[in-house]
């Protein structure tokens, strides 16, 4: 018996290995698929089934390509309908793997057909749990992506008696692999870990505690940020097909010389610079958005751009690759290709660029105290509320879009985030659209809080 899990931390998301016997299975694999095929090819073997969890809505599955590529039985939960093959098994359905057997879980509740799997090994005995969206490491997946369909109220009764009467009557020491870690929006707050036990889980996860079903109910839906506008788009490419990984990614490798860029700039063509914060910062071309690879690129381009809008990328030369395949991973299909030569080549043009003005911790501390400026912090809601500057403007990241039109243009702003990742793409969008007078944060809230010499407030209960 051999399990890897494989774990992309810019998508917070972790696919597994299986294999018995010359015999492979792969549990929800990304889109770019052919990290199995190699893997399965070195150690001999074959890739025989590939387990859906669920509907994923934050990224696209491999799922399709890779069972084309290898003739794998796509294996789904009960009540799944999808518009090309896959197997649909029954609650309590067994599959051998060669010397191993993996029994279905139907575990509604993140989605109707969500379902665990539950590995068996050669001696009969339970050795881990494939746990998909329904249970993470100290939480468990948000009962409100189905909208317009089922309530959250009715997911959420749907996972208590899921959690209740299938995965907690599963012995301590069953292993626990979930298909996301911390960062991921699929759940309320996922620990750091990527993977548990039962018994552990059963200890320490506020939401298998001893509590009545609406007393579940409320505790999983309290607190419940908006799942980004990309999810629903994924869910529904997982669900009835997308375009093949390999034709998507030759169009986004098409590379595109400065002439053929200016073309795709007046064509209203988005230009996303994958570029580190400190290299964009010093130059970059105007109107380009920065999402660094060294952050949740992918994720956050998805949550503040179309995956369906048109896209050219500008990256580090050796990186376009990379660059586009992780777009790829979220449902970006309309990439157009990349500049040749990277920003040099903008450059060597002699072709206007912009540049981002970015200050330190001292500076910021000065402009709040004796400058009239706005402070923009770009944190999720549950980092403002534990702790804030006084005068700071909560102006979480993956509302920009909507609330930028509320800024002054006339106004000088002062923008931060936790480090510096998220506020330089604040900042570069906030360009892009009008507000020029913006100044990035080095460090970060980090920084800030260490120099100490400003006034901070909490809005959470008691900490004030």
């Amino acid at each position: 018996m051999f399990i890897q899990q494989l774990y992309t931390s810019c998508l917070a998301q972790a696919a597994y290995y299986i294999e018995s016997n010359g015999e492979v299975a792969i549990i929800d694999p990304l889109r770019d698929y052919e990290s199995y095929l190699a893997m399965a090819k070195e150690r001999g073997a074959n890739i025989k089934y590939i387990f859906e969890t669920h509907f994923h809505a934050d990224f696209v599955s491999g799922h399709i390509d890779l069972a084309d590529r290898t003739g794998a039985k796509i294996v789904y939960g009960p009540t799944t309908k999808t518009n090309y093959p896959v197997h649909v098994a029954k609650d309590g359905e067994s599959l051998k793997l060669g010397n191993l057997t993996i029994k279905v879980l139907h575990t509604p509740g993140h989605t109707p057909e969500s379902s665990c799997f539950l590995l068996v090994d050669e001696n009969d005995k339970d050795h881990c749990v494939f746990t998909g969206d329904t249970l993470f490491v100290g939480d468990v997946g948000r009962p409100d992506l189905l909208d317009g369909l089922m309530t959250k109220e009715e997911l959420a009764g749907m996972m208590y008696d899921s959690l209740q009467n299938k995965l907690l009557t599963l012995s301590d020491d069953v292993l626990v692999y979930p298909a996301h870690g911390a960062g991921s929006a699929c759940g309320k707050n996922i620990g750091k870990e990527t993977f548990s036990t039962i018994g552990e889980q059963r200890t320490n996860n506020y939401a298998l505690q001893p509590m009545t079903k609406a007393q579940f109910t409320v505790a999983v839906t309290d607190g419940i940020q908006p799942a980004p506008a990309y999810f629903f788009k994924d869910a529904k490419l997982n669900k009835q097909g997308y375009a093949k990984f390999d034709e998507v990614l030759s169009k986004a490798l098409m590379p595109l010389n400065v002439s053929e860029l200016e073309s795709e700039i007046k064509n209203g063509t988005t230009i996303v610079d994958t570029r580190n914060p400190d290299l964009f910062e010093l130059g970059f071309i105007t109107g380009s958005l920065n999402f660094g690879l060294n952050g949740q690129y992918a994720i956050w381009a998805a949550t503040i751009l179309d995956i369906d809008s048109p896209i050219v990328l500008v990256t580090e030369p050796g990186k376009e690759q990379e660059s586009a395949e992780r777009l790829t991973r979220v449902g970006f299909d309309n990439i157009k290709g990349f500049l040749n030569g990277g920003f040099e080549a903008w450059l060597d043009a002699e072709k206007r660029y912009d540049m981002v003005i970015s200050i330190d911790d001292e500076e910021f501390e000065l402009d709040v105290k004796h400058a009239e400026v706005g402070v923009l912090d770009v944190r999720k809601p549950g980092e403002f509320n534990e702790l804030h500057v006084d005068s700071a403007q909560h102006f979480s990241l993956d509302k920009i879009v909507e609330n930028t039109k509320n800024l002054d243009p006339n106004k000088e702003y002062l923008v931060h985030c936790a480090g510096g990742y998220r506020s330089m793409i604040a900042v570069s969008y906030l360009k892009a659209h009008g507000i020029k007078n913006v100044k990035n944060v080095w460090g970060g809230f980090g920084k800030i809080k260490e120099r100490g010499g400003l006034k901070y407030v909490s809005s959470v209960i008691g900490n004030a």
